[in-house]
């Protein structure tokens, strides 16, 4: 599977406080920045898969829900990740 615990624990341990840092919001849009890259790469493969596309739907919008919570609490952290990730250009 592409998505593993020792790929999660490093994705938590790289941008949370810790490797157990699973509710932090750097945690959840990192790790949910890495699953969109994947899914993304799948639907270019595999263009007719349409659950995959709405799953793909509904965690870009999972993840701008939780960009937004974040710019509203703390911009510096906001802006260190959406650098860290490079998500805005």
């Amino acid at each position: 599977m592409y998505l593993d615990s020792a790929k999660k624990t490093e994705i938590f341990t790289q941008y949370g406080k810790s490797a157990t840092d699973t509710g932090s919001p750097e945690s959840q849009v990192a790790l949910f920045t890495y699953r969109i890259k994947h899914l993304t790469e799948h639907l270019k493969q595999n263009h007719k898969d349409y659950r995959t596309a709405r799953s793909l739907t509904m965690l870009v919008g999972k993840r701008r829900a939780l960009l937004k919570y974040l710019k509203e609490q703390d911009i510096n952290r906001y802006r260190s990740l959406i650098k860290a990730l490079g998500l805005r250009k």
